[in-house]
This record gives C-alpha cells, structure tokens and sequence, in this order.
C-alpha cells in the first residue's frame, strides 16, 4: 500500500485528495488510524500530493507575540459559544469586512466545510465538534477565492490549517486560526454510538456535543442521556480513549504555532468562577495580522499568564496520551461490537455510577 505520508501519521487533512489532478488518492478510515492512500493505476507521479501534505512539509512553526484572555462583548454570541465566543466574534468580524469564512459545520452525513458570507451563515459554524472532520474540496475554493482577490479567513485544527497554508501559497489575503486540539476520532465511532439510538449523522442536526462547562453529546430531539451524566461518547473523547493514532504523535501540540491566531478555553483562570460559567476563551497570536483581527473584532480582552495558560491546556506543550482502555476500545469498534458493549467493558466503573446516577435523577434527588 503506498501511502502519501508515514502509515498512520495522517491526519485526515485532504489536502491530498483536493491537489491530486488525477483523483488518485483516497483517505483509508480504519477507526484505529487514518491512511491518505495512492492508486498506483491512476497515479502519474506527479508528487503534488507529498509536497502539499503537512505531514511531510509543515510549514513554519512561530511563537505566539501576543496572548489574551477574555470573551464576546456580544453577550448573545458568548451565550451561543462553547466558550468566550472568540471564534464566533472573529468571524463575524471578518464577514463584515466583507472578507469570506471557511469553517467546519454539520452537513448531511459529515461535518464538512462550507463558506460563509454573511452573519446569518456564520452562525452554522457555532459549537464545538469532538469527531473528524471533512475539509475535502474547501482548499480548491479558498485558493479561487484568493486568486479572484477575496480575503478568506480560515478556522480549523492545526494539521487542516497548515494544509490551507501548503495548498494555497497564497498567504497574503488568507487569515488562519487554529483551535487547541486533544485530538479527535473518526467518525465511524460516532457512527457507532448513534447506531444503539437508531439514527445517523445526518440525523443530529443542531446537535451539541458541549454546553458551557458541560460535556456530553444531546440534540433537541433526543438526549443520550439525563442531564446528571456524561454519555459514553465523550467519555471515550475525554479520557483521550478514541482519537485515530496520529493525534498521539501530533507535531502541533507545542507553543510555536502555524496559524495567524490560535484560540482555546482558557482553563484555570484567575478571573472568577462566575466568569468561568459564562465562558472565556485564550487567544495566541503569532502574526501581526492576528494581533489585527483580535483587536478589531468586539472582543473583551484581559491579560492572561501564559506559562498558567499552557499548564492548563497540555496540548499547548505535547499531544494527548492513549488511555490504558484504547486498545481495548479500538479492537472492539474494529470486530464491529455494538457501541454501548465496548463503552461497558472499558468504564465499568463509570457505567455502574452512571446507572446509580440515572435512578437518583428519575427520583428527584440528583440533578
């Protein structure tokens, strides 16, 4: 099998799959690990496909010149956001600019990228999303947009971000803001989960896999859970049990970034629970024109440590560690077992609270 980088070091990026003028390359999901894949029938070896990977080529790492804490002077866009509504205020500035925003959204069976250019679809980018996601076509669209003289500003993880930088060269007109990332796990496993609720991704919808403080996957027309518990899917993406194998060697996880602005929760801060409640985000900036679109797009902003801040965010300073129980997870998703059976076997301790937690919540006495 010739793959375009290192087995299983990919990312899932795409930028392969949109360079390649011969549509020869797939990206191989085994649950376990991603695979961006050659068919050496269709391949005429060109190499666009090595030399676009961020994997082979990542491009230039900087240390963030500025760093900030803080949340949407917007209370209704703090309110929307998972966290302080950093990204959301970003974008919205930009689009009033008159600039264009790519970023991730849930369309159809995927959480694909689409564009925005207006207020009304930046909106469909809210929320944070703990599974893999598509950006397969979106750097072909960002380099016309670039091309016809747009400015387009690009929001994605690290390894999608830098793929934006080596598919368009372009950099002049293209903003990039990374999200800190724990790493995330193919979509098969979502998959997988929704099966033993009867439904698909495309099903979800307005789904939110947080709210605030809170980690737990729920849509308005069906809760995987009572408000008292974690469902077994964030479980397994908190406890850094589900990622595919790349995010366990990830080159991103460090201080030096690759993007224009980096943005995150800012955990541990110092400026108060209530806040905390509400939702502050951390902003890195390694370019001036990071530092540019945080001070021109409505945020509230406060001085933050930076030594606490990456202390609080380990992704700022090395990759997740695999849980004792991925093995064990990974190999059950493999053989096909049922979701909720492989979640019981790997948290039996888990499950067994979760069970006692459900009865205290049916009586009333927890909540």
């Amino acid at each position: 099998m010739q793959t375009v980088c290192e087995k299983s070091k990919c990312s899932g990026c795409m930028a392969c799959v949109d360079i390649c003028p011969k549509n020869a390359v797939r990206i191989e999901d085994t649950i376990r690990e991603y695979n961006a894949v050659i068919d050496s029938d269709l391949c005429v070896n060109c190499g666009a496909c090595h030399k676009v990977c961020q994997q082979n080529n990542p491009p230039e790492f900087r240390k963030p010149i500025l760093w900030k804490q803080g949340w949407a002077e917007d209370s209704a866009v703090r309110a929307a956001s998972s966290s302080g509504g950093f990204a959301a205020a970003l974008e919205l500035a930009f689009v009033r600019s008159g600039g264009v925003v790519c970023s991730c959204a849930h369309v159809g069976d995927d959480y694909g990228f689409i564009f925005a250019h207006s207020e009304d679809e930046v909106k469909r980018f809210a929320g944070s999303k703990y599974v893999k996601s598509n950006p397969a076509g979106a750097y072909k669209e960002i380099a016309k947009l670039l091309k016809s003289g747009s400015k387009v500003l690009f929001v994605g993880l690290p390894c999608q971000a830098a793929a934006a930088r080596n598919y368009t060269r372009d950099h002049e007109n293209l903003y990039t803001v990374d999200l800190i990332c724990h790493g995330s796990p193919s979509p098969k496993v979502l998959a997988s989960f929704l099966e033993d609720y009867n439904m698909k991704i495309s099903d979800l919808g307005c789904a939110k896999f947080r709210e605030g403080m809170g980690f737990r996957l729920n849509t308005a027309e069906k809760p995987f859970n009572v408000p008292a518990i974690t469902d077994t899917y964030t479980k397994a993406f908190l406890s850094a049990t589900s990622y595919t194998e790349n995010c366990y060697s990830c080159r991103y996880a460090r201080i030096e970034r690759v993007s224009d602005i980096t943005i995150g929760d800012s955990w541990g801060s110092e400026l108060g629970s209530e806040q905390m409640r509400a939702g502050i985000s951390i902003a890195l900036c390694q370019t001036e024109k990071g530092i540019s679109l945080l001070n021109n797009s409505g945020l509230c902003l406060f001085d933050v440590d930076l030594d606490h801040a990456v202390s609080c965010n380990h992704q700022l300073e090395s990759p997740s560690e695999p849980s004792p129980q991925r093995e064990m997870f990974i190999s059950g998703m493999e053989s096909g077992e049922k979701f909720k059976k492989v979640a019981g076997k790997c948290f039996p301790t888990q499950n067994l609270k979760n069970k006692i937690k459900r009865v205290l919540y049916v009586l009333h006495i927890k909540r």
